[in-house]
């Protein structure tokens, strides 16, 4: 009688790594724990004693990967990488270089939202990535993060302050505050537009494009943006989620 196989799902991003346990068809709540607090030691915890079938990882810190394969032992792990059946195709130069996550959110954009598609993901840096007509992975581009540029002012200016980002409440600031919020804000939404706006010209100008953001400051940006179908904080360890369904069998 064939039972669901069970996964730890890890994203490792530079910033934050998030995991969640899942089964073929579902995941569960996840957690998120910062990179540079991410132990083997941990890992074991979070498990408590549960026993699962893999671990299915993104890793796009690779110092990180010792750390996962000390706390998963003898348990199967499965390493996102081009090398797997993602459920899209590549068309891409050098195939090795695409970022796990990237693919993952290929992976998952493709089976929950259909192609043609582009995914926004607001991490350290943002990425767009785009799947074509043909249900193949053709590239994409990458920006500064919203943190990391607004980290970048308070860094390099003696009297920036750090900030807490937020909807502005106008373009104009009225307070030194208000007027980073609304630079960072508003004009954070405007690059991302161009983007879009840009990559659709150029590859789907013929007909519509399924557009879906994820990420930490998706909710912020994205959701205020008509060009975006749908955010899905998720859809990193969605991907992760599908990809296993798709390289590891279920146990008879």
């Amino acid at each position: 009688m064939n039972r669901a196989t069970n996964y730890l799902l890890i994203d490792i991003s530079n910033s934050f790594t998030k995991l969640a346990f899942a089964s073929r068809a579902r995941i569960g709540r996840p957690s998120r724990i910062a990179t540079s607090k991410l132990t083997s030691a941990y890992l074991r915890r979070f498990l408590k004693g549960r026993k699962i079938d893999a671990f299915v990882v993104s890793s796009v810190v690779p110092k990180k990967n010792r750390v996962v394969k000390m706390a998963a032992g003898k348990i199967k792990t499965l390493w996102l990488g081009s090398q797997l059946k993602l459920g899209v195709g590549i068309d891409y130069p050098a195939p090795k270089t695409i970022g796990a996550d990237r693919l993952a959110n290929a992976a998952a954009v493709a089976a929950l939202y259909g192609c043609p598609a582009i995914v926004v993901d607001f991490g350290t840096a943002v990425t767009f990535d785009i799947i074509s007509h043909q249900k193949k992975y053709i590239g994409g581009v990458i920006a500064p993060g919203l943190e990391a540029m607004t980290n970048f002012l308070y860094q390099r200016t003696a009297l920036l302050p750090k900030l807490s980002l937020r909807e502005p409440r106008r373009a104009i600031g009225r307070s030194t505050i208000d007027a980073m919020m609304a630079g960072a804000v508003f004009g954070y939404r405007g690059l991302v537009r161009e983007v879009i706006s840009r990559i659709a010209a150029e590859k789907f100008s013929r007909g519509e494009v399924h557009i879906v953001a994820t990420g930490g400051y998706a909710k912020l940006i994205a959701a205020r943006l008509n060009e975006i179908e749908a955010v899905h904080p998720n859809l990193t360890l969605e991907g992760l989620r599908i990809v296993a369904n798709l390289n590891i069998l279920k146990d008879a």
